[in-house]
């Protein structure tokens, strides 16, 4: 159980205060959940009274480990230079203090598809896996992220979870998002809901959120109209050049659920143009949360996801992977935030 404590504190004088080996204090202050949470919280505790460090240098030579973690966001249609879609950026802060907590190092990077980073860095040794951030159209970059896997990279992505990918996406469990949404709109007594987003293979998450909102309405013995089903990249423009063609069908329709709050805030550009009211004439929902929701007029009903859980559940699905240990589940919840959209 260790040694007495002397002089500079170490991880061995903690394992001696709180009666456990040194590995299991290694573990716990990397937030292993191998350790029970009690014996964490106790070995956390004693590290702050002592005023313990982790001696990063030396951890990273016995471990032949750079203890940090590259985060690489990848383009995405924006109206500013930015080309971060405001979804991730708000991801990022949550990512950060998963890392923190740690005591991992993150570097940050903007790359283009076409470019070979995973050389620049897990190749490198300048970091020991990578979180992959971006949407866009998935037939283009899977071959890259299969390449990946082959190749024996550590990568963890945020996005559409299949068996395909195995253990190495997180994402929200969109096709039961869908179905919490188009519930929402049902309860209202909405019947011809309209869907704004993608719904192939090119954008898998918008085509589960698809799916349950289908799924929502033939449970309410209802019919979905695939008339009504218009593609939207995640972008305002996007949004309303959606919504203005689907008005100019001239079908009837009460009710829209967009893919992302960016298409509908465009499409409620759109409805306003036509004469629409919302939500006396049109219901809105979106999807994401973005600041952007709760400032638009009137206020977006949204699908929240779970932006502090997905952090965490990322950078431990990674670590999971580093350390050869099963990696947690790669679905989370979301819920839905009712607004004034919908009449709420």
């Amino acid at each position: 159980m260790g040694r007495a404590p002397t002089g500079r504190p170490t991880s061995f004088d903690i394992a001696y205060l709180a009666g456990v080996s040194q590995p299991t204090v290694s573990r716990a202050l990397r937030d292993d959940k191998s350790v029970s949470e009690a014996t964490r919280e106790r070995i956390k505790q004693i590290a702050r009274d002592l005023n313990y460090t982790v001696d990063k240098n030396a951890s990273s030579l016995r471990s032949q480990r750079s203890n940090t973690i590259a985060l690489l966001f990848f383009e995405d249609p924006t109206p500013d230079e930015s080309m971060i879609n405001p979804f991730f950026l708000a991801m990022l802060g949550s990512i950060t203090r998963a890392c923190a907590n740690r005591g991992l190092d993150l570097l940050i990077s903007f790359q283009r598809m076409e470019d070979d980073w995973h050389v620049q860095y897990q190749d490198s040794h300048r970091a020991d896996g990578l979180i992959l951030l971006g949407y866009g159209d998935f037939t283009l970059y899977r071959e890259r992220l299969e390449q990946l896997e082959r190749q024996g990279t550590k990568f963890a992505r945020w996005g559409s979870v299949s068996k395909d990918m195995g253990g190495t996406t997180v994402g929200s469990d969109n096709t039961g998002a869908g179905r919490l949404a188009g519930a929402h709109l049902l309860a209202k007594g909405h019947q011809r809901i309209a869907f704004l987003g993608h719904a192939d293979e090119h954008y898998p998450e918008f085509e589960s959120r698809y799916a349950g909102l289908c799924a929502a309405m033939r449970e309410a013995g209802l019919a979905p109209d695939p008339a009504l089903q218009f593609d939207a990249i995640t972008t305002e423009e996007a949004g309303y050049a959606a919504a203005r063609a689907l008005i100019a069908t001239g079908a009837h329709f009460d009710a829209v659920f967009a893919a992302s709050d960016l298409i509908a805030i465009g499409a409620m550009r759109a409805l306003a143009e036509a004469g629409r009211k919302v939500p006396q004439d049109v219901a809105i929902i979106g999807f994401d949360d973005i600041p952007a929701a709760s400032l638009a007029s009137p206020p977006l009903t949204t699908v929240m996801q779970d932006i502090k859980g997905a952090g965490e559940r990322l950078v431990e699905t990674l670590l999971a992977q580093v350390e050869g240990r099963q990696r947690p589940d790669s679905r989370l919840p979301a819920s839905l935030i009712a607004r004034a959209s919908t009449g709420d």
